[in-house]
């Protein structure tokens, strides 16, 4: 047989009263904005409007440093064929090089994908302000 879940806590008036002012602090308020639960990093409530480079600033960064490394990995590895050095100095640039391009596109295609994740993310936002919008609206009359 199934157990029936609790539905919900219930605290007792009793316990709240014999308690310190404090606790009464910490129980959870059952106001309109108490019902909207924001994200961990921004509120809902602000409504500043972030510039582009703000918002695409970490994967711009990224695909940059990646761009940069993968063309050091291409010029490592060209060096290593095309330059006549001693054995020892060719192997380490053999080695070396196609680490330092592998590295490089995978931080560029990082910061490739991050791209439309943001836009997605951004176009979530705007919904998600415009239902809240709609909701106090509602809650409010």
């Amino acid at each position: 047989m199934m157990e029936a879940l609790p539905t919900a806590l219930e605290v007792d008036e009793k316990e709240v009263d014999e308690k310190s002012p404090e606790s009464k602090d910490l129980l959870p308020s059952q106001t309109a904005s108490s019902l909207c639960i924001s994200s961990r990093s921004e509120s809902v409530w602000t409504t500043t409007s972030k510039s582009n480079w703000e918002i695409y600033r970490k994967p711009i960064i990224i695909m940059s440093v990646g761009s940069a490394i993968l063309l050091f990995g291409v010029a490592i590895t060209c060096m290593a064929y095309v330059m006549n050095l001693d054995k020892k100095r060719v192997k380490i640039l053999k080695m070396t090089g196609p680490a330092f391009l592998s590295l490089g596109l995978m931080m560029l295609v990082c910061g490739l994908v991050w791209v439309p994740i943001i836009k997605k993310k951004q176009k979530q936002r705007q919904k998600s302000m415009f239902f809240q919008s709609l909701k106090s609206f509602f809650l409010n009359r």
